[in-house]
């Protein structure tokens, strides 16, 4: 998958909603937005624990946000969304779609949902509700749901709530088809000791009581290690709890990453970015050249992305690992996390497509050699890439 930014004209509909002109940016204005920019870039990561709880109260971290964080951000839940329009059971063809989004900030994930629709000859109505504590947020949600909606024509509608995640009992009662968490799930109960179980027990409610039996839970989280590992912990607690996971995993077992603290599981997706993302980096000295972030989709009645692919496919959870002789990937299956290796001696037009597959595919290996620890592609062993990214 190679997102390509600015087909719907994004970045003139920010600066047309933050500038009032959709012409680039002076040269004050950039070094200004590089700043804040900078500012919050630091405090998503290094300065993580000093993060206010309404950081976006802050009218230039709230602009840095919306120009540089959130045209890469919208279009993340596009993944996601493939994986289940993928389904035979045809997840995502309703005619209406009820979509809540948990922490919406200023309509990120909103907008993400609509540009994929746009993309598709029958498009659903798209009913959202926006919850967020920020009423500056849901202002500019509002306003920038407005410019999309009219640039991309959707039938869609949008209801703002000024409200926390933890307050659960005050949403407007569900069903709904998908509920969205992106980039929230990690400033709940932080940094609370127990924050797994805290998150668990309102995802269960919110899973429990808002979404349909056939709806999606699809939560967004930074690549980021803590972030990534907290999220799988959550994961692992709600299988506790008999929710399922319909992807990214091929497997409905404890999170194997989960047993060295050193791993963490995340996709990386080249995409076409804006010439003002550009700039900015060259002066902040930040990369936005590919969108990292951790995902789950999480589900009430056991479909999962496998039932397509069968229990034998394996998800590519690295890059590729080259070195003197072979190249090697991790993959991740029904068996756990795997080492997969293919001596350069050993390739053939069989197993070609080995030194083609990507973080994020689904493949499967036809007479692949299992050595215990690790899986050996012979000459005679047939890659399948089922899938890709």
């Amino acid at each position: 998958m190679f997102l390509k930014e600015s087909r719907t004209g994004f970045e003139e509909i920010l600066l047309k909603y933050l500038y009032k002109d959709p012409k680039p940016l002076t040269g004050t204005e950039l070094k200004a937005l590089a700043s804040n920019v900078a500012r919050l870039s630091n405090l998503l990561t290094r300065e993580r624990e000093t993060l206010p709880v309404a950081y976006l109260e802050d009218e230039g971290l709230r602009r840095a946000y919306a120009l540089y964080f959130l045209p890469s951000n919208l279009y993340k839940i596009h993944t996601p969304l493939h994986e289940l329009s993928l389904h035979p059971s045809s997840l995502l063809s309703k005619q209406r779609l009820r979509i809540l989004d948990i922490g919406s900030g200023p309509g990120t994930a909103i907008l993400g949902v609509m540009d994929f629709f746009s993309a598709h000859e029958k498009r659903p109505t798209l009913e959202f509700t926006a919850i967020d504590q920020v009423k500056e947020n849901l202002r500019d949600s509002e306003a920038l749901f407005g410019l999309f909606r009219e640039r991309v024509s959707m039938a869609a509608t949008l209801k703002t709530i000024k409200s926390s995640m933890e307050m659960v009992s005050s949403f407007p009662k569900g069903p709904y088809d998908i509920i969205v968490l992106s980039n929230i799930l990690n400033e709940v109960a932080h940094p609370v000791e127990d924050r797994t179980s805290r998150r668990v027990a309102i995802l269960k409610t919110v899973l429990s009581d808002l979404l349909a039996a056939d709806g999606s839970c699809i939560i967004i989280e930074p690549a980021l290690r803590q972030t990534s590992r907290e999220m799988l912990e959550v994961r692992d607690g709600l299988l506790d709890e008999g929710f399922c996971i319909y992807s990214p995993c091929l497997m409905g077992e404890k999170c194997p990453v989960l047993l060295n603290p050193k791993d963490w599981c995340h996709e990386d997706i080249p995409w076409e970015f804006p010439e003002m993302i550009r700039e900015v980096d060259g002066l902040t000295g930040l990369r936005k050249d590919s969108l990292k972030f951790s995902y789950l989709v999480i589900r009430k009645d056991g479909l999962s992305i496998k039932d397509i692919y069968g229990d034998s496919s394996f998800r590519v959870v690295s890059e590729s690992l080259v070195s003197k002789g072979k190249i090697e990937f991790y993959v991740c299956g029904k068996e756990g996390r795997r080492m997969v290796t293919r001596l350069d001696k050993d390739k053939t037009i069989k197993n070609k497509a080995f030194e083609d597959i990507r973080r994020g595919d689904i493949v499967g290996f036809e007479g692949v050699m299992d050595e215990g620890k690790r899986l050996k592609v012979g000459k005679e062993t047939n890659v399948v890439c089922c899938q890709r990214r």
